[in-house]
């Protein structure tokens, strides 16, 4: 047996970034490998995860989940195996689920780690089609949203890993119409060609207000929110009596220096008696047993397609999340350390 490593590299956040981050934000450093306490194990990172929520812990302020420390290594989903273990039920070669990315090695307590199943399905797709983005989906759509069959569903940032989700479970359980808003011509394609959306466009072509009213025009009853803005505000005016917005996020406005403009047509919500409802997948932890079966049953069926655009090595995980930030991936963005 080869000898255990003793050091790793580790990405640490460097500077609050102001406005878009910077690769001077950022630095790759090496560090010791702690000694294993009782019930931990030693992890070999295969695959991390860069995700949109990851920018707003790079502000120092209070939200949802604790800002990254500077001169800290940050953290984030990763799969990787297990080689080394002083924890009961876990053994050396064992595949885990845990949240100590941006690493090359991870120490971390066996509580903290879920098991995967490599044979079941590939390990990126648990950062993400059966993963915290794949749960955000179905969570979001079936109960924040609260979809029943018939209903017509807009969704925005519908290329990326949650978006592309929703749209898909959205057809499954028979939507009326599936739209979807993507950052370029190609993603749209793939929306309706790849992913059985009925309509997209690309919101770079022209008002989004406009294009959804074309692309729907019997109006909405479901928005899913993944880039707020000009995008709500448009779904606001298209839903329907008794909509119902899932916010999830606003990626629009991650980087802005200055506070948006709310949407100016918020007193539709009155008259609409729309329904608007912040999500966060933490909240729908009761839903994993029954998302992992549903979900992955459609994938093995070959029912839902996961596209993913993966980066290699540590030393581009910066570079993967900024690309992330402009657009660049279609589906979810990993990065890939090792086979």
């Amino acid at each position: 047996m080869s000898a255990l490593p003793t050091t790793s590299r580790e990405w640490h956040l460097t500077a609050r970034p102001q406005g878009w981050p910077k690769p001077t934000d950022f630095a790759l450093r090496e560090s010791a490998i702690p000694a294993l306490a009782p019930g931990q194990v030693l992890v070999r990172n295969l695959y991390m995860s860069v995700d949109p929520y990851m920018r707003g812990r790079m502000n120092d302020v209070k939200s949802y989940t604790p800002p990254f420390q500077l001169d800290q290594p940050m953290d984030g989903g990763a799969v990787g195996v297990v080689i080394a273990s002083e924890a009961e039920g876990l053994k050396v070669g064992d595949h885990v689920l845990h949240g100590l990315g941006w690493r090359e090695y991870a120490v971390l307590d066996a509580k903290h780690t879920t098991t995967v199943d490599p044979d079941a399905a590939p390990l990126s797709k648990y950062l993400g089609v059966l993963g915290m983005p794949g749960l955000t989906a179905y969570a979001g759509l079936l109960r924040v949203a609260a979809f029943k069959e018939g209903d017509a569903v807009f969704v925005s940032g519908a290329a990326g890993a949650v978006g592309s989700l929703v749209g898909q479970i959205a057809k499954l359980k028979g939507a009326s119409r599936v739209i979807g808003s993507a950052g370029s011509d190609e993603k749209v394609k793939s929306l309706v060609e790849e992913h059985g959306f009925d309509a997209a466009f690309n919101y770079k072509s022209g008002p989004v207000a406009e294009q959804l009213k074309q692309a729907a025009p019997d109006g909405i009853d479901v928005y899913f929110d993944n880039v707020g803005g000009e995008h709500l505000e448009a779904a606001i005016s298209s839903l329907n009596v008794h909509g119902r917005a899932a916010i999830c996020g606003m990626i629009a406005q991650y980087n802005a220096t200055e506070p948006p403009a709310a949407p100016r047509n918020l007193a539709l919500v009155i008259g609409k008696r729309l329904r608007l409802e912040g999500l966060l997948v933490a909240d729908h932890g009761d839903l994993k047993e029954q998302f992992i079966q549903e979900v992955g049953g459609w994938l093995r069926e070959g029912k839902v397609h996961s596209r993913e655009t993966v980066v290699n090595g540590i030393d581009s995980a910066v570079e993967a999340f900024l690309g992330l930030l402009r657009g660049d991936n279609t589906g979810k963005m990993v990065v890939k350390l090792a086979d």
